[in-house]
């Protein structure tokens, strides 16, 4: 029996909420775990670092990631490299000083990323990796080696940039963002390391955004589809057009499948920088793909030739065509395809695959009832998720946690979700971004009907819910959740299911 007088943990979790949005709550590291939540699950994997547990490192860590928040959010843009660029001038030039694979598109990048990552480590090549946005915490953005770089380094790299980031602001009409001087940092971190690649993520478009300071030998382009529609433009072929910003003179574009008028633009583009293009369903691509405990195994076509029976512990058509492009990204990085007719070493490739962890992405984090963590976020990343959800698990009934942001397509995300969702918990994560929970159930209830949606303003009575209602079908029925929406809303669930 449980000591009445032992604080409620769930109070507790209202308290640091409201800590953390005195900040930019894209910032917060929800600190939620709750030790009584029936909700508890398996505790997150080592990618994904928790609060530093040195009360010293912590604080420094919290007033570093204070004075980002008085920087523009990600979400305020003012469409020019040249602040990022009298950073780096000021800095010498930290990112020429190792070669590149550059990653934009809309959906998959940073699985697309990892993947790269893990390939090239497998090589005995040092990487560095930029990605954004976290899941949990702010650290996770740059990692050296395939890990998160420490709260003690990230705090360390901040320190040593900040001088010259308080120079910039001095002499620019607007002070570096919050995402700029985030792109500051990964790239003096890499070449302090120092890096022998690194793998970086696009933030938004490609033309002006922070990380477009580098001239990558491969650029990368993962599915393009509608998403900051209001920046980036209202077709695909508009939103290629500023994301092939990225391909630079004689580089190599690795492009995944596209809608007809985004690839006529990126191909465009090619040709008017001398890039060599590599298509994927034609140079290269995923010849087969089968189901597998755990996610699936892939024969995938390279560059250089086929690699077959390649297991990737991750679910979904979509992973294996991620994989796919990951694979000719790195081909090309070594000159397969061009300099060399070859493929890379099959059991590296195997071992570099099988080893793969894409967090917060079709994560499964608790059984009895199953409940997966997938962030997608936009209509086309909805689509793939529910698809994949049917392919990888077969629940009786499916019930959705839903809380999304205000400025996304939340109807088409919805729509996307309603075949597979018997009922649906709408609710709220901590950003300010975040649709009020009520104003995202009027909409839910348009899309599902009334007796199929339930409100639950706090994410910790979301996930309970939606467990009841699972737990409903009985022990063995195969009732299941998915939470989703929001990366911020994952993130928050995932801390919320770990172990206390």
């Amino acid at each position: 029996m449980s000591d009445q007088n032992e604080p409620d943990p769930l109070d507790s979790f209202e308290e640091i909420i409201a800590t953390e949005t005195d900040r930019d709550p894209d910032l917060a590291v929800i600190e939620a775990g709750s030790r009584t939540l029936r909700t508890q699950g398996g505790p997150p994997s080592a990618d994904v670092p928790a609060r530093p547990e040195d009360p010293e490192v912590d604080k420094a860590l919290r007033e570093v990631e204070a004075e980002l928040a008085t920087r523009w959010g990600e979400t305020k843009l003012e469409p020019s490299v040249s602040r990022i660029a009298a950073l780096m001038d000021v800095l010498g030039e930290p990112q020429r000083s190792y070669p590149s694979i550059h990653i934009t598109g809309t959906n998959g990048k940073t699985s697309t990323a990892r993947m790269i990552e893990a390939l090239l480590g497998a090589f005995e090549l040092r990487t560095g990796r930029y990605t954004s946005p976290h899941v949990q915490s702010i650290t996770e953005r740059i990692s050296l080696d395939g890990a998160p770089i420490s709260a003690e380094r990230f705090i360390e790299t901040y320190n040593d940039i900040k001088p010259y980031v308080e120079m910039v602001d001095a002499s620019q009409e607007y002070r570096l963002s919050f995402f700029e001087v985030l792109t500051g940092m990964a790239y003096a971190a890499f070449a302090d390391a120092p890096v022998d690649v690194a793998v970086v993520e696009v933030g938004m478009g490609g033309s002006w955004d922070a990380t477009n300071v580098i001239d990558a030998d491969v650029a990368v382009v993962t599915p393009i589809d509608l998403d900051h529609t209001d920046r980036l433009g209202e077709t695909p072929g508009e939103i290629a057009g500023e994301k092939s910003g990225i391909v630079k003179q004689g580089a190599t574009v690795i492009m995944a499948q596209q809608p007809v008028d985004a690839a006529q633009v990126l191909l465009k583009k090619a040709v008017e920088v001398d890039a060599t293009v590599a298509r994927e369903g034609l140079e290269f691509g995923v010849v087969s793909r089968q189901v597998a405990v755990g996610g699936q195994l892939v024969t995938l076509r390279g560059l250089g030739g086929e690699y077959t029976e390649v297991y990737l512990p991750l679910h979904g058509a979509h992973q294996a065509h991620n994989a796919a492009v990951a694979l000719a990204a790195v081909e090309a990085f070594f000159g397969v395809g061009a300099a060399r007719a070859e493929t890379l070493d099959i059991d590296t490739v195997r071992k570099a695959f099988a080893a793969v962890a894409s967090p917060g992405r079709m994560e499964v984090v608790r059984r009895s009832p199953t409940v997966v963590l997938d962030a997608a976020h936009n209509p086309a990343g909805a689509r793939v998720t529910a698809e994949a959800v049917g392919e990888a698990f077969d629940f009786s009934r499916l019930i959705g946690v839903v809380g999304a942001s205000g400025d996304k397509n939340v109807r088409g995300l919805l729509e996307a979700f309603e075949p597979i969702f018997a009922e649906i918990v709408v609710t709220q994560n901590s950003s300010h971004r975040a649709m009020d929970a009520d104003e995202l159930a009027a909409i839910a209830v348009e899309v599902f009907g009334e007796e199929r949606v339930q409100v639950e303003p706090r994410l910790p009575d979301a996930l309970e819910a939606a467990i009841t209602l699972a737990e409903e079908e009985g022990e063995f029925a195969g009732g299941g959740v998915l939470v989703t929406g929001s990366v911020i809303t994952v993130g928050e669930a995932r801390l919320l299911l770990k172990k206390g």
